[in-house]
């Protein structure tokens, strides 16, 4: 496995491009992360993780417009993701009919749109990546399984599960290491906090009041 710096994040792109998966530092823990277009690239991630078919990955986009380009958003959606996003807040929003379904990205999907070193990977790549934390998935973990907070974890983790991790961009000690909060957004109904997380309950309230005053 590669240790590349912050400096280069277009070698973790290529890498990324070829088929590979590439763990990458968030404010909450390390992330492996693939094309989102590729089957097997995805796969890859559910293999590392020992994760079924039926939980699927999140989805992780650049801006709102590319999530209105897959998704149908309601109001509160596009609320949340105006004054919340880039950031850590996950909406949950159902495919638009038209839409390209991406392999292992479920319906509804989990969409973020990440800031920070993965926000920077995701705009130089110019397309969705597939993503999920570096650990064993919760149905298969035991309770010294923890997201990988350094490149160290990541490093050990893929040495002890035989994952083949291409590479890791090392941003250092990831400080959270709380899950994302996660907010479900219906097309045709209120949007509903799913899980509390690293964005307080009272943010997303006050989103979701300044999205109403930004319709009225």
């Amino acid at each position: 496995m590669d240790i590349l710096t912050t400096a280069q994040l277009d070698t973790a792109a290529e890498l990324l491009t070829g088929g590979a998966v590439v763990a990458v530092p968030t404010p909450r823990w390390y992330m492996l992360a693939a094309r989102a277009t590729d089957p097997a690239a995805a796969a890859t991630i559910l293999r590392i993780k020992q994760r079924p078919e039926r939980k699927p990955l999140m989805l992780l986009l650049d801006a709102l417009p590319t999530a209105q380009a897959h998704f149908k958003l309601s109001t509160d959606a596009c609320a949340l993701a105006r004054h919340l996003w880039p950031g850590e807040v996950a909406l949950r929003l159902p495919w638009r009919a038209d839409a390209d379904r991406l392999p292992a990205i479920g319906d509804p999907a989990l969409v973020g749109c990440p800031d920070g070193i993965l926000g920077q990977l995701l705009r130089l790549m110019g397309e969705p990546l597939s993503a999920a934390a570096c650990s064993i998935s919760t149905l298969a973990a035991t309770a010294d399984d923890h997201p990988a907070i350094t490149a160290g974890h990541v490093a050990a983790f893929n040495g002890q599960t035989g994952a083949r991790i291409a590479a890791v961009v090392d941003g250092g000690i990831c400080p959270q290491g709380r899950h994302m909060t996660i907010v479900d957004c219906p097309h045709s109904q209120p949007a509903r906090l799913h899980r509390e997380g690293t964005v307080h309950p009272r943010a997303v309230a006050a989103a979701l009041t300044e999205g109403a005053s930004d319709v009225g």
